[in-house]
């Protein structure tokens, strides 16, 4: 019998026995096996879905080992492969309806029609569901809508993504709160750089420490928190590619540095209070932000760098040398506005050949000074 066969011929026969990985046909006097793999282009669980002892099929003859005398039998062979019409059907970007047909540590398969199945690797089914196993996002027999996202017809693979047919939370995001917008939400962790927020689309912003207090330092406004909080914060920045969110508890407040040298610039003179007195120097309030003028910068004469000279209550003149908008310090001296003053003295009542001392230079500044209030 074995050698009227041969490979590609169409034969019938009759199913005689079913395992569990495949059937054993009955050829007319010797056994074909018909493996579970050739029975349908679809995934089949077990033989037995497809083909029933006693049952007559038409099978195509796959291989033929003569020296075993052992035949391969093939009944998919028999029908047109989907695969044919996969890249017309299944173009890259398309979405499409499939069935949840088995679920792995690192995916899902979806059936989107018989023989043709894709995989949604784990790192496609959700934006925000990090590190979770499929079956949380997922369940066999589900009905899921996927987007096509790679089509390698030689290994018969089709990569497919289920967050995809979602837009991207951080894109919404952004364009409902953009930088400057409020926002409240729960404190959903601590850690030792700042607070994370839960937001509108199931994603976190993060409350830097340096965000948290204008006056105190992070780790000890951080304090005031626990988790379960409901606060507010402002949207500083959205960094969409890097899914991540910044915000600022701090900004709720205005910032008062800002506007106590909103206008200012180095070089300006300006009237401070003094507030404290201390061995190193003294303490002065501008605009209600607190400076602090070293024993060095007190006077250009060093006799009269002694912090003791000043009271609580005091009003200096005093000149601004930095403006430290980052760190919101405010560089002060004393020393620095008499230096100036001196060299504009110099330029306007005398100058290097006129054979006037430095004395008689200063001396006309400050009458100067003292002549225009009474005109």
């Amino acid at each position: 019998i074995i050698s009227r066969l041969k490979e590609g011929d169409v034969v019938e026969g009759v199913v005689k026995n079913i395992t569990d990985y495949g059937a054993f046909v009955d050829l007319g006097g010797i056994d074909g096996l018909l493996h579970v793999t050739d029975m349908a282009w679809h995934r089949v669980g077990h033989p037995s879905e497809v083909v029933q002892i006693g049952q007559t099929l038409k099978v195509q003859i796959i291989k033929i080992n003569r020296e075993t005398h052992r035949i391969s039998l093939g009944l998919k062979q028999l029908q047109e492969d989907p695969w044919n019409t996969v890249i017309s059907k299944y173009p890259v970007g398309s979405i499409h309806k499939g069935r949840v047909t088995n679920i792995t540590d690192y995916g899902a398969f979806v059936e989107l029609e018989p023989g043709v199945e894709g995989l949604v690797h784990v790192s496609e089914m959700s934006w925000t569901k990090k590190n979770v196993h499929p079956g949380k996002i997922v369940s066999t027999s589900q009905e899921v809508e996927v987007m096509v996202l790679d089509v390698d017809m030689n290994k018969r693979r089709i990569s497919l993504g289920l967050k995809q047919t979602q837009r991207n939370p951080w894109e919404v995001f952004a364009e409902q709160y953009p930088p400057g917008t409020e926002v409240e939400g729960e404190v959903k962790n601590i850690t030792e750089f700042g607070l994370f927020i839960g937001l509108p689309g199931d994603i976190d912003g993060m409350v830097h420490l340096s965000d948290l207090d204008w006056d105190r330092p992070g780790e000890e406004a951080i304090k005031d928190y626990k988790k379960g909080d409901i606060v507010r914060a402002v949207v500083t920045e959205v960094d969409v590619p890097r899914e991540r969110i910044s915000l600022s508890i701090k900004a709720l407040k205005g910032d008062k540095f800002a506007d106590a040298v909103k206008g200012l610039k180095r070089g300006d003179v300006v009237t401070v209070t003094v507030t404290a007195v201390e061995e190193g120097g003294i303490e002065v309030e501008y605009n209600g932000i607190k400076s602090f003028i070293r024993r060095s910068d007190l006077s250009r004469d060093r006799a009269e760098q002694r912090p003791e000279r000043f009271q609580p209550g005091d009003k200096v003149d005093v000149r601004v040398t930095n403006i430290d908008r980052a760190n919101r310090k405010l560089g002060l001296s004393i020393k620095a506005r008499e230096i100036a003053e001196e060299k504009e003295a110099v330029r306007q009542y005398g100058s290097s050949d006129s054979g006037a001392s430095l004395g008689d230079i200063l001396g006309a500044a400050l009458k100067s000074r003292e002549a225009k209030p009474e005109e």
